[in-house]
């Protein structure tokens, strides 16, 4: 090879017009990246054509640390990319590396990855107390504990049985010259339970009854798993009695039925019913409830026009005392007569099935407009 020629592969600077020679010889530098065809395989080395005037080589170091997939790789008349390590060695040769080719197009698609967002199915090949190694192409990631799934994470048989099996995982971390990777199973778990959760909603109609699992409480309702999607009972849904926290009737864990009250496909959000699949003691009142029946009730509410009463009976419909009907005196305030949790005599005076109201009075129930009606009852029960 001529001084300048050498000097153009060398990478020194010469005369311009070396830099014309270069590319008409189409010398190859080192740190490119070429495409290539296998030609020959050697004992101790494969050649490489790289379009350039000498062919490229494989070192026998390269060859004894290959597997038997990357040989397959690289049998005489396939394609393949190399990478360009030394432009001459000692012996003349254009030395090239195809784990070094390989290992630069992964950083590569680990960059698009990355910015993608895409969902990528690694190999798990080991695991220390920091995590789970895995492989990214030729490259080396790494999925850190708090990156591995919850499911996962919170079993140890499962963690360690994951060895030599692939999961599903992101990119989140891409560090070409420090050689760091970071992946995630956590953020393409929770990507998958979106999908799925899409599907799931897409598939459900209002009106349908599903079996569920109560997940959470909380003061305002409970939120039932519904096949992989996250449904909300609302307080006011949970039962026809009235419920002042979902603990009251529900657990964390429990199996329910659910009735499908509405779907919000754009916000993804599901609102079910406990409820809706007893039935409302509304259409059957006039089998339980007349005027002039009396009952025993808890006073629930205080306001300035009257008092609120829960029936103690399986029901609890609520009814109104109204301030006129507390007390056969003048009240200025019902908290003059009854206070809240107190358990009082009431007879029901109204009944109005389409409003779904009940008014009740503690003034009545000692009355003789039902004297005769509670004399009947009383000698029915005697008898």
């Amino acid at each position: 090879m001529s001084d300048n020629v050498a000097n153009v592969a060398g990478g020194e600077q010469g005369h311009p017009m070396e830099f014309l020679l270069a590319e008409e010889l189409n010398l190859p530098k080192i740190g490119e990246t070429r495409q290539g065809w296998v030609i020959e395989h050697r004992n101790n080395a494969i050649l490489i054509d790289i379009g350039a005037k000498s062919e490229g080589v494989i070192s026998g170091q390269e060859l004894q640390t290959m597997d038997d997939d990357t040989r397959e790789l690289l049998a005489v008349g396939n394609e393949v990319s190399v990478y360009v390590v030394n432009t001459e060695d000692q012996h003349g040769n254009v030395v090239v590396s195809y784990a070094k080719a390989a290992e630069e197009l992964d950083w590569n698609k680990a960059e698009e990855l990355l910015a993608s967002q895409d969902v990528y199915k690694s190999k798990v090949i080991g695991q220390n107390k920091g995590g789970l190694l895995v492989k990214l192409g030729q490259l080396r990631g790494f999925v850190p504990n708090s990156q591995i799934s919850r499911r996962r994470s919170h079993d140890n048989n499962q963690k360690n049985k994951v060895a030599n099996n692939a999961i599903q995982t992101k990119v989140i971390e891409v560090d070409r010259k420090r050689g760091r990777l970071i992946l995630s199973e956590r953020a393409a778990e929770k990507e998958a339970r979106q999908a799925k959760r899409a599907e799931i909603l897409n598939k459900l109609n209002e009106g349908d009854i599903l079996k569920g699992r109560v997940i959470n409480l909380a003061d305002f309702g409970a939120f039932v798993d519904v096949g992989g999607v996250e449904g909300l009972v609302h307080l006011s849904e949970l039962s026809w009695k009235r419920v002042n926290a979902p603990a009251d009737i529900l657990e964390v864990g429990q199996e329910v039925e659910v009735y499908v009250l509405s779907i919000d496909q754009e916000r993804e959000r599901l609102a079910l019913s406990l409820k809706r699949l007893e039935a409302d003691p509304w259409t059957i009142i006039d089998e339980y409830y007349h005027v002039g029946q009396l009952l025993e009730a808890n006073i629930t509410k205080l306001t300035k026009y009257g008092a609120f009463a829960r029936l103690d009976d399986d029901y609890a419909l609520e009814g109104l005392i109204h301030i006129s009907e507390l007390s056969e005196n003048h009240v200025n305030h019902p908290r003059d007569v009854v206070q809240p949790s107190q358990t009082v005599t009431v007879r029901i005076i109204r009944v109005d099935k389409d409003q779904r109201q009940l008014g009740l009075s503690i003034k009545q129930v000692v009355s003789d407009k039902f004297v005769e009606a509670d004399l009947e009852k009383l000698t029915t029960i005697q008898d």
